[in-house]
Parts: C-alpha cells; sequence; structure tokens
C-alpha cells in the first residue's frame, strides 16, 4: 500500500435493491490530499455510495479505482487493506476502556497476551506525530464530545487507513469543538497523509474545509465542483433540482404576556442519580426561545417534564399563570402542543391510518364517537394544507416518510388555537425541503401570537428561528441572550461547558 494520502475514484457506479435504483451511475473522482464533501438530501444515495465504496454492499455495476489501480472490495476488510477507513456518525468506541486499549485493540492482529508496556511506548511514538493528541490513559468515558471524534480519526490513522470516509462527523459537536477537529483534518489533508470524502448537511463546513463538492439527488450525481466557484444557493439549487423551498415567514409583532413559565423547577435526570433544575424560564406569546445544547445536557429530560412523562421533584410549572402538571385536560384547557423528538415513536400510533393519527386531538371532546367522515375531511383538509405526501389519509402512518411524519404531526397540533407550542428536534434527520417547510410553519405560529419553546441541537435552527438564545449544559440554564446580541463563539463556549 502507498505511503500517504490516496486517491479514490467511482466510475459508473450503480445500485439496485428489485427494482429501485438507489445509486444510478455514479462517477467521482476524490484526489489524493483533498478534502471533498458529499451533499445531498435524505435518501440521495450518499450512504449507499459509500456502503458501495467501503463494500459493505457489491454494486451492481461499476467498478472503483484505488491509486489508480482498478480495485475489487468485496467487503469491509478488502477496503481495509487498500487503505480505506470510514469514521461512523456515532461513536464506535468502548466507553469503559481507555483510549490506548481502544486503538490497541481495534487491530485485527492485536495479540490474545498484549505487552502493555511495549505498546504504550509505540503509542506515544504515533501520537508525538499526529497534529493532534488524546491522553492515552484516560477512560473514553471521560473525554468530551470533540476529543471522541479526535479519537475516532486517530484510530483510523493509527490502522493506516489513507483515504477517510467521514459520515456527518461534526453532528454531536459544539462549533468550537467542530472547527477544531475539522481543521485538523484539513491539515491532514494539505500535508498529504490522508484524503477525506466528508458527508455533511452544513454549507458553512463545506465552505470553510473542502476543497471539492459532488452532489447526489435521486441517486444521481448532479454537480461537482471546486468549493470556491460554487455559493450556498448553487449547492442548494443542485440539491433541490426542481423543487420549491417554503419561504419563511418574515418575523412580525413583539412578544406579549408570559405564557410558560418554570421557577425552580427540579427532576431527576436519566440516571437518576443527578438533578435537572431550571431557575427561571419564561417564554411569552409571540416569542420563540431557543434551547441550545449538546445532546444529553438535560434537553430530553426537560421535554420529558413539559409533556407529564418524567415526574417534577420540585419547583413550579405555569402555563397563562397557572399551575401545569401537563394532563391531557390541561393541555387541551390552555391549548398546549408538543411536536417530540422522533414523533412516529413519541406522539403517533404507527399502524393506524394518517387520518386516524390527525384526529387525535379531536378524540377528547368527541365523546363516544367521532363521525369517520368528518375525521376524513379534516385529515384531506391538513394533509393538503401541510403538503403532507401519502398514498392516503387510510395509509399506516408508518408508511410515510420521516419528514412527511413530521408534517402530519405539525398539522395536527397547530390546528385550531395554539398558545403554546414545545418542539424538540423538529428538524432531525430531514432533508432540505422538509426543513424549510417545517421552519417556516413554526415562524408562522409565532407570529400568530403563539408562545414557542424550541429545543435543538442544530445551532444553526436555533439562530434562524429563536428571539431569544439560552444554552443548557449540565443540566442547568447556562446562559440567556437576545438573539440580536447571540455571537456564535460565546454561545459555543457555553454550550461547551467552557465559560
Amino acid at each position: 500500500m502507498t505511503q500517504g494520502a490516496i486517491g479514490v475514484e467511482t466510475l459508473h457506479m450503480t445500485m439496485r435493491f428489485g427494482a429501485f435504483t438507489a445509486l444510478d451511475d455514479c462517477s467521482i473522482h476524490i484526489k489524493p490530499g483533498s478534502f471533498h464533501a458529499l451533499l445531498g438530501e435524505n435518501g440521495a444515495g450518499k450512504s449507499t455510495l459509500v456502503k458501495c465504496m467501503m463494500g459493505f454492499y457489491p454494486a451492481t455495476s461499476g467498478e472503483m479505482l484505488v491509486d489508480r489501480k482498478e480495485a475489487r472490495i468485496d467487503d469491509p476488510k478488502a477496503a481495509h487493506a487498500l487503505g480505506l477507513g470510514m469514521v461512523y456518525q456515532h461513536f464506535t468506541l468502548v466507553p469503559s476502556l481507555t483510549v490506548a486499549e481502544n486503538l490497541v485493540i481495534s487491530r485485527e492482529d492485536a495479540p490474545s497476551v498484549i505487552d502493555w508496556r511495549a505498546e504504550r511506548a509505540a503509542l506515544r511514538t504515533f501520537m508525538e506525530k499526529m497534529p493532534f493528541r488524546v491522553p492515552l490513559d484516560r477512560p473514553v468515558s471521560a473525554l468530551a464530545a470533540g476529543e471522541k471524534q479526535k479519537l475516532e480519526i486517530l484510530k483510523q490513522l493509527y490502522l493506516g487507513r489513507r483515504f477517510l470516509i467521514l459520515d456527518e462527523p461534526t453532528s454531536v459537536l459544539t462549533p468550537d469543538e467542530a472547527d477544531e477537529v475539522l481543521g485538523h483534518v484539513r491539515k491532514l489533508c494539505a500535508d498529504g497523509a490522508i484524503s477525506v470524502l466528508m458527508i455533511t448537511h452544513k454549507f458553512r463546513e463545506v465552505t470553510a474545509y473542502a476543497d471539492e463538492v459532488s452532489v447526489l439527488r435521486r441517486g444521481k450525481l448532479v454537480g461537482s465542483g471546486k468549493v470556491s466557484d460554487l455559493s450556498h444557493a448553487d449547492m442548494a439549487a443542485m440539491m433541490m433540482g426542481d423543487a420549491t423551498l417554503a419561504t419563511a415567514a418574515e418575523r412580525t409583532g413583539d412578544a406579549g404576556a408570559p405564557i410558560l413559565q418554570l421557577q425552580q423547577a427540579r427532576a431527576k435526570d436519566r440516571s437518576g442519580l443527578k438533578d435537572i433544575e431550571i431557575t427561571n424560564l419564561t417564554v411569552h406569546a409571540g416569542e420563540i426561545v431557543g434551547i441550545a445544547g449538546i445532546s444529553g445536557n438535560g434537553q430530553m429530560e426537560l421535554m420529558e417534564v413539559l409533556t407529564g412523562q418524567r415526574p417534577l421533584e420540585g419547583g413550579t410549572i405555569r402555563v397563562k399563570g397557572a399551575p401545569y402538571g401537563a394532563t391531557r385536560q390541561e393541555a387541551q384547557t390552555h391549548s398546549v402542543r408538543y411536536l417530540p423528538e422522533e414523533p412516529l415513536q413519541n406522539a403517533c400510533a404507527p399502524r393506524m391510518s394518517v387520518a386516524e393519527n390527525i384526529a387525535f386531538r379531536n378524540f377528547d371532546g368527541a365523546g363516544f364517537w367521532l363521525s369517520p367522515r368528518k375525521m376524513r375531511d379534516h385529515a384531506n383538509d391538513l394533509v393538503a394544507a401541510f403538503k403532507v405526501k401519502t398514498a392516503s389519509i387510510n395509509s399506516p402512518m408508518q408508511s410515510l416518510s420521516g419528514g412527511n411524519v413530521q408534517r402530519a404531526v405539525l398539522a395536527r397540533e397547530l390546528s385550531g388555537a395554539v398558545d403554546l407550542l414545545i418542539i424538540s428536534n423538529p428538524c432531525f434527520g430531514l432533508d432540505f425541503s422538509a426543513v424549510s417547510e417545517i421552519r417556516a410553519r413554526i415562524m408562522t405560529a409565532r407570529n400568530s401570537n403563539t408562545a414557542v419553546l424550541l429545543m435543538s441541537e442544530d445551532l444553526d435552527e436555533i439562530m434562524e428561528l429563536a428571539d431569544r438564545v439560552m444554552v443548557m449544559s449540565e443540566g442547568r440554564i447556562a446562559y440567556d441572550t437576545p438573539i440580536a446580541q447571540a455571537d456564535i463563539a460565546t454561545i459555543g463556549h457555553h454550550m461547551g461547558g467552557h465559560a
């Protein structure tokens, strides 16, 4: 295997699953030492392409060149032998083991009895050659998210990989951590140590770090070129094709009376060992309050408290001045609506029909009988208004795509009077057009005097929608600022617990 960065090229690569073509005649060239970005909506074929490259799928047709030589890659081991490696979106480390132990056991030739004195000496020599380091004797469970991501990359370099596929590498990182990790990766490319293909949906990262970009749409390569020659609008146009994005509603009106108030609200976290404590949180009518934070800092527990799924251990929650326990009756009385994370599991009956799921809000006031005709008419109206794509309103909810599940739940929750809307990661994992539509709907609700509490791990989403930004760290509100005074670097420091 050649030392240093290697180039990889796919030639007319096609992947069919029965009658469905997931990847269609795709030819991409990643040059040695380049940082290449791969863009595309959900279902565009990005994952299929890299799985074919890494040998997880046998391509239906087409071929690959690795280091300018034709390569047959039947499985991941064959890809590894040629110097190809992949860093996955979710960490593949063993939390209870140290950094050194994780590195050594990742080797195929790891001995059954390990001479740790010799291995640590070899690892120290390896680390000294790297542009970034992670403490060898520290347990992975004690590492910050940015350090874990760096370790995943170091592991691939330690294993001799010279071409890395990075799958959404910054999805769990703060802005500072993301910039640090991608900065190191960029330097490794510039030094000729590795070549990189990065799957991402963040245009900012493409512009800041990538040399070239390729865009997939419906399994086809629809555009590529030097990043320096393309604007964000150009990249979005290639991703979307003829589809049109929803136009975001302009921000109108001022904040009104307090709707949601939490005072000294306290609950146990998921481990049961620590408290989540919200000293003071107020959301006014006609205002979006965005709660930013890295996953695992109490946002999920806060959502569960507000939806009645986690008991309050102390303090108070009030809606429109009245005590609020998040019962169905209280939610109905005070016009409180929810869009939880992963709504198919948390806000739907997956096997029931689209029409039945949309009618859930009407069951409480319907007595023993809800007219099937009225339910169908109501569902048809909302499916049309919110552009929910479904074969039929009688189709099971679980047959819809993620974006259409979100649209259907949002249609249900925003029908009728809504005084308070509580949302968690509304656009996670959704494609470009679904994200645009849902964000436009949230802003329209805000302009209609709805109070909106938006919890999101996507800082760009918070910055786009919120009137006020709060940062949640270690189960507490660590920072609170109006959007006009918000600074991404400062928010990032608070998210990482460094402020």
